[in-house]
């Protein structure tokens, strides 16, 4: 007797024929991706690839020039490289602000669930600006999970950390795909994508050249068997990148 699978359930966010030009460069040039539920998707490729032009128009920040992006009704979760907090407000003070401006239903109640989740509960009082790095990252993928969103974009999250500040912040972001929340990030460390990445997209001057698990794009060059970024280099330079 046949055992019929249950349907896959909708991606909460897909584009489709994305390109977006900056004057005559093409920054970004027919790339198409869907992002499942609860996935941790890495996009990484060469400094100038397009990762963070590709985010910021998932994230609906910037307009591509041609395509469309398919989200669900609920906003996105958008931590940007640099993000805009106050760094004179205190851990509270700054969530609660964006919470406000996110138009939380209930701010407080996100503020409060956005504290636990994080770890800074003792350090609610502690002005932005005297945290260390690594507890400044932390606010600000709290300030984009405080309207509890399907899908959470990150553009290159662990860049200034330290190895210690990166491994937290990474429990949390797991954390946060176990419970259902889509990962979208974008990183220089390749490490990150083989560890972290239940799917690698890989760009190279604005076009998608791959897409498929760390262990798909460490098979495509199996004589680069040292390691993942290896691997990943080798395959740029075998397809002139």
């Amino acid at each position: 007797m046949a055992v019929s699978t249950p349907p896959r359930a909708p991606a909460p966010l897909a584009a489709h024929h994305l390109t977006k030009r900056f004057g005559q460069r093409v920054a970004l040039s027919d790339v198409s991706l869907d992002v499942r539920v609860g996935e941790r998707l890495a996009v990484i490729g060469p400094n100038g690839a397009g990762k963070t032009t590709l985010l910021a128009i998932l994230a609906g920040v910037l307009a591509a020039d041609e395509g469309s992006v398919s989200r669900e009704t609920r906003a996105l979760g958008w931590v940007p490289q640099q993000p805009a907090v106050y760094s004179k407000l205190s851990v509270a003070e700054n969530l609660r602000l964006f919470a406000r401006l996110e138009r939380v239903a209930d701010p407080e109640a996100a503020v409060g669930r956005m504290l636990e989740q994080t770890g800074l509960r003792e350090r609610a009082d502690d002005e932005l600006g005297r945290l260390s790095g690594g507890n400044r990252q932390r606010v600000n993928i709290a300030i984009g999970l405080l309207a509890d969103p399907p899908v959470l974009l990150l553009d290159e999250p662990s860049s200034a950390l330290d190895p210690r500040q990166r491994e937290r912040l990474w429990e949390l972001i797991e954390g946060q795909a176990s419970a259902g929340t889509s990962i979208v990030f974008s990183t220089h460390i390749v490490g990150e994508a083989e560890r972290y990445g239940d799917r690698v997209l890989v760009l190279a001057d604005g076009e998608l050249v791959f897409t498929g698990t760390p262990e798909d794009l460490h098979a495509q060059e199996p004589a680069a068997a040292r390691d993942f970024e290896a691997a990943f280099v080798a395959f740029l330079r075998a397809r002139g990148h």
